[in-house]
C-alpha cells in the first residue's frame, strides 16, 4: 500500500459553557489538526490531534502542525507494509512528537479498515463489547458546584467521575472531595485528578484528610519520581496520566510498582498502534486504565471508542471524550455521542465515522 496524497486541515472547537478550568490551564477554544490520507486506490483515512493548550503537556496546536508538516512529505510514495513499519517511517522523519504522529496513525488505521472491511477494533484484536462506559470530568470549581455536577451526572448514568483539583488552596480541594462524596456516595467511582498540580506534601495532606473516602488519586504530582517518593505513604490508589508519556515510561512505572493504573491518552502515546501495546501490557500486569484523549471531535472520539472496545471489561476504567463540551459533530449521520453514560462503538469499516469535509475549509497544507 502507498499513500498518494496527504491533506492537512485545522478546525476550531469552542468550549461549550466554557471556559474549561484545570490546575495548569484555562481554555475557551481549542484548535484541532486533522489529517486526511488518500492511498493509490483513492481510499481515504482520517486522523486528528488536539492538544489542550500549550502548558497541559509538552504539546500544542502550532507544534502539531509544524511536526505534521515535517513528517508528511516522507509518507507519500513509500510502500507501507504495516502499522509498525509506518511508525518507523515517521520516526525517520522526526524524533519524538508522538501527539503529531498519532494523527497519521489514526488515519492509517481508518484507511486500513476501509481497505479490508474491518473496523478499527477488528484490526486491533476484536470487539469485547459494542458499548463502552464513559466518564465525566469536571473542571476545577467550587465545592458546591462540583458536588451538584456530580449528582447530575450520576443521574444521567455515569458511573465514574473525575474531579479536577489543584492550582488553588488545597483546603478547597479537600472540601470539594468531601462534598462530592456526600452528594453521590458509592453511586460513582471517584477519581481525584491533580493534573500535576500538587506538591508531594499537598498530595499527602489530601490523602490523609480523605482516608474515609474511596478515591483514586490521578497524577497528583508532576513527575514519576515525585509520585514514587510518596507512593507508600498514601492512603489511596494512584493512577498516572501525564507522566505516562510513552511505552518506556509505562514499563518503568509497572516494573517499579509506582502506580495502580493509568489514565492514557491516545495521542500522547503516539496513536492506536502503541495504544494496543499499552493495553496488552496493562492486561498482563492486571492494571486498569482509561482510553481517552485530551480533546478533539468525532475522529478522536471514534478512535477512543474503538480501542476501548478491545479492552477486557474488568480493566477498562472508561472513555473520556470531549463531546459534552463542544457543539456539533463532524459526521451528522453517525456522530459519536454519550448516552446514559456510555458510548456506542461506531459501526462500519475503519473508524466508523465519515466527516463532513466542508466543515474544515481549505487544507492548510497538501502533499502528493
Amino acid at each position: 500500500m502507498r499513500i498518494a496524497e496527504i491533506h492537512i486541515y485545522r478546525h476550531e472547537l469552542p468550549v461549550k459553557d466554557g471556559p474549561y478550568v484545570m490546575a495548569s490551564t484555562v481554555v475557551s477554544s481549542l484548535t484541532t489538526t486533522l489529517v486526511k490520507l488518500v492511498d493509490e486506490t483513492g481510499t481515504i483515512g482520517w486522523g486528528e490531534t488536539c492538544p489542550v493548550g500549550p502548558v497541559y503537556a509538552p504539546a500544542h496546536a502550532d507544534g502539531a502542525l509544524a511536526a505534521i508538516r515535517e513528517i508528511a512529505p516522507g509518507l507519500v510514495g513509500p510502500d507501507i507494509s504495516g502499522t509498525r513499519a509506518f511508525h518507523r517511517l515517521m520516526d525517520r522523519r522526526l524524533n519524538g512528537h508522538n501527539y503529531a504522529k498519532a494523527a497519521f496513525d489514526i488515519a492509517l488505521h481508518d484507511l486500513l479498515g476501509k481497505r479490508t472491511g474491518l473496523s478499527v477494533a477488528g484490526l486491533l484484536g476484536g470487539l469485547m463489547t459494542d458499548r463502552v462506559p464513559s466518564y465525566f470530568a469536571s473542571g476545577v470549581g467550587s465545592p458546591e458546584d462540583i458536588a451538584r455536577v456530580a449528582s447530575e451526572k450520576a443521574a444521567q448514568g455515569y458511573r465514574r467521575m473525575q474531579i479536577k483539583v489543584g492550582g488553588r488552596a488545597v483546603e478547597l480541594d479537600i472540601e470539594t472531595i468531601h462534598k462530592v462524596w456526600e452528594a453521590v456516595g458509592d453511586r460513582m467511582r471517584l477519581v481525584v485528578d491533580g493534573n500535576r498540580g500538587w506538591t508531594s506534601q499537598e498530595a499527602l495532606r489530601v490523602s490523609r484528610a480523605c482516608l474515609d473516602i474511596p478515591i483514586v488519586l490521578e497524577q497528583p504530582c508532576n513527575t514519576i519520581d515525585e509520585v514514587a517518593r510518596i507512593r507508600n505513604q498514601l492512603g489511596h490508589g494512584v493512577y498516572l496520566d501525564e507522566s505516562a508519556t510513552d511505552l518506556s515510561a509505562v514499563v518503568r512505572s509497572v516494573s517499579e510498582g509506582v502506580c495502580d493504573g493509568f489514565g492514557m491518552k491516545i495521542t500522547r502515546i503516539g496513536g492506536l498502534q502503541p495504544m494496543s501495546v499499552f493495553r496488552d501490557l496493562c492486561e498482563a500486569a492486571a492494571l486498569p486504565h482509561t482510553c481517552d484523549d485530551s480533546w478533539g471531535g468525532d475522529i478522536i472520539a471514534a478512535a477512543c471508542a474503538q480501542i476501548a472496545a478491545t479492552v477486557h471489561p474488568k480493566f477498562l476504567e472508561g472513555v473520556w471524550i470531549a463531546e459534552p463540551y463542544i457543539d456539533g459533530h463532524y459526521d451528522p449521520d453517525s456522530p459519536v455521542k454519550i448516552v446514559d453514560g456510555h458510548i456506542r462503538v461506531p459501526q462500519g469499516p475503519g473508524l466508523g465515522v465519515t466527516p463532513d469535509e466542508s466543515l474544515f475549509g481549505a487544507p492548510v497544507a497538501s502533499y502528493q
